[in-house]
């Protein structure tokens, strides 16, 4: 039966960068993220990659991957999450994520889940919903 966790999370680190040449639209940009979890997973610093394409200076979607070492409701391990979201003008971030199959290491083998976040612009602390089951 699937169990639900719940915490908040915040942006230790966000170095971006342009991809597109700086004339196109929409443009192309790639950041490297690193986060700190707390609540129902527990990880110091996560290392996260993701693409971005702003539509407009302030609109936009992204991909990403996440790598979370550390724990899971008292179990240790790690996983990678695979992310998916959008940003409006008025700047809030939506995003869901979702288990990479066979990620899971440790006490985490096995692990099948997913989570969104809704981050507001300027929060310090961003709360995050994550559905898991362990087979």
């Amino acid at each position: 039966m699937p169990a639900q966790t719940t915490g908040h999370f915040t942006f230790a680190n966000w170095e971006e960068r342009p991809v597109s040449p700086s004339e196109a639209s929409p443009k192309l940009a790639h950041a490297s993220v690193t986060n700190t979890f707390t609540g129902g997973i527990e990880v110091a610093d996560t290392t996260c990659e993701y693409t971005i394409v702003y539509v407009t200076e302030k609109t936009g979607t992204f991909t990403g991957m996440e790598m979370l070492i550390g724990s899971l409701d008292g179990r240790e391990g790690s996983f990678v999450v695979e992310e998916r979201g959008s940003f409006d003008a008025d700047g809030t971030v939506r995003c869901v994520f979702e288990v990479v199959p066979d990620s899971g290491t440790g006490e985490l083998t096995g692990l099948r889940g997913t989570g969104r976040f809704t981050a507001e612009h300027g929060e310090p602390s961003v709360p995050y919903t994550f559905d898991y089951d362990l087979r």
